[in-house]
């Protein structure tokens, strides 16, 4: 089958999956303090590293993905032969590779034009959240994105703090509505989780061919909210699937969201009939593929298409007897059932073993870095505000 693509992850952050879990208002009291103690090359080229293995495990081909360093995050994208659509962040509060937004972008433009002739990498712009930039710079980076031809990956309509703060900038309007008024909303746009939008704020997503990223497991993981995924369908929004990062979904698989989107989707609608199979396994491939705009290359066998092809072992217990294919995808596979994986015509996972990569070596590393964590932040206690 095509290979599956990850709309919207923080790869790096593998390595702090599983802490404070539960913690409410998790980004603010934990992640952001967490990042400025432990963020660094190496610990995002580590958890890249991580990531990456994880994914070509798990049968994606092709990740969406926004944090720091994201040049750090390309090289190994690069040795490893996945293909990717890489953002450096922007945000207006100092960060590990930025003082602050305009440090940012500039860091953003240096990557780009680094890597804009890769073939396997699409560099981007990738502004946290509206209520964490300020207009001028979504609007530059919004400029930007269109001079340099590149994607712009964006949490959007996540969360109630994100809309108080944009109904006190602009008077009561919404993410989506501020988005479109400052010019700031384009096909360029991979708008991440989605979640708080109405009829209008939909047609605005549909009016600018935006692309939505929807991330299932994060989203309940946190209590956010269930995104109206089939409204958007209706419309004709493109909507891709996502992981969000692995300290949200704790799991960096589409293969293993699709369970999830298949009978929470059913439960939102009270109907048995929503969302059915096959519509979720469209939404991981071609689906996805139209989020980022790239259905001319990706998201299914064709003549013409890029090889990112992944095969999965249909003889695995929680495989048979298969009447449906996608009933047996949605209903019952899950990462492991992916023997092998095909990026760009090279093989990179054959028989569950990687071909491009030392995952013995990888996985050390990062039990070291887990070891540092250990010791900076859960020894002291002291990173939760």
């Amino acid at each position: 089958m095509p290979g599956l693509i990850n709309t919207h992850t923080h790869a790096s952050m593998t390595v702090f999956r599983s802490l404070a879990d539960d913690v409410p208002d998790r980004l603010h009291r934990y992640i952001f303090p967490l990042e400025s103690k432990m963020v660094s090359r190496e610990m995002v080229r580590i958890g890249a590293n991580l990531a990456n293995i994880e994914m070509i495990k798990g049968g994606v081909t092709t990740y969406v993905d926004m944090y720091y360093f994201e040049d750090e995050v390309a090289k190994t994208v690069d040795k490893i032969g996945l293909r990717a659509v890489l953002g450096e962040s922007v945000i207006k509060f100092p960060v590990a590779d930025a003082k602050n937004a305009d440090e940012g972008i500039e860091y953003a433009v240096n990557f780009i034009n680094q890597y804009k002739n890769h073939p396997r990498i699409t560099p981007a712009f990738a502004p946290h959240a509206p209520y964490t930039n300020s207009t001028e710079h979504l609007q530059k980076i919004a400029k930007l994105s269109q001079e340099l031809n590149v994607p712009v990956m964006i949490h959007l309509a996540e969360t109630d703090r994100e809309q108080e703060e944009i109904a006190k900038r602009t008077g009561g309007k919404s993410p989506v509505q501020y988005m479109a008024d400052i010019g700031a909303l384009n096909n360029k746009v991979i708008a991440a989780h989605a979640i708080m939008v109405d009829e209008k704020d939909m047609d605005l997503l549909k009016q600018y061919d935006v692309g939505v990223a929807h991330n299932i497991s994060a989203n309940t993981k946190s209590a956010k909210g269930v995104a109206p995924v089939t409204t958007m369908l209706e419309k004709g929004i493109r909507v891709g699937l996502g992981t969000d990062g692995p300290m949200s979904s704790n799991t960096l698989t589409t293969l293993n969201e699709l369970n999830l989107v298949g009978k929470i989707h059913k439960l939102e609608n009270k109907d048995r009939a929503a969302m059915p199979p096959i519509t979720v396994v469209e939404m991981a491939t071609m689906g996805s593929a139209r989020a980022l705009h790239m259905e001319d290359k990706l998201g299914s066998l064709e003549e013409g298409k890029l090889a990112d092809i992944i095969v999965i072992d249909t003889k695995s217990p929680n495989m048979v007897p298969m009447y449906s294919p996608y009933a047996a995808l949605v209903y019952g596979a899950n990462g492991s059932n992916v023997r092998h994986t095909i990026v760009d015509g090279k093989l990179l996972m054959k028989d569950r073993q990687l071909l491009t990569a030392n995952e013995g070596s990888i996985i050390a590393e990062a039990q070291d870095f887990a070891n540092q964590v250990r010791k900076t932040v859960i020894a002291s206690g002291e990173v939760v505000k």
